[in-house]
């Protein structure tokens, strides 16, 4: 399956236009197939993206903050990030937890 940028809908792979490819997904379509495959992967809810980048191939890298553990107070919960490698359609070919963290606590500098 394949995201398209005017709608976000699933599309079947027939659906392809005659080059074998349909247009290029834009940056705000990229984010939006990362949050919801990588929550339906894990089974936890995705809280927000903080990187966003396309390489020379069109592989796209997104890194997206996932709510592992919720905890009260909320500041307890346990978070973790998230590098997800998407396809030029859109579509998730790999993903790793780069870090995990409680979310009341900084980043140290």
């Amino acid at each position: 399956m394949r995201y398209r940028e005017e709608d976000m809908t699933k599309e079947s792979e027939n659906s392809k236009d005659a080059a074998g490819e349909g247009p290029p997904i834009r940056a705000a379509g990229v984010i939006r197939a990362a949050m919801e495959q990588l929550a339906e992967l894990l089974a936890q809810p995705t809280e927000a993206v903080t990187a966003c980048e396309r390489d020379a191939e069109g592989t796209w890298r997104v890194t997206v903050e996932v709510l592992e553990l919720p905890r009260i107070p909320d500041t307890m919960s346990l978070l973790s990030s998230y590098e997800v490698e998407l396809d030029g359609r859109g579509d998730l070919i790999a993903y790793r937890r780069t870090r995990r963290y409680e979310r009341g606590r900084a980043d140290r500098r």
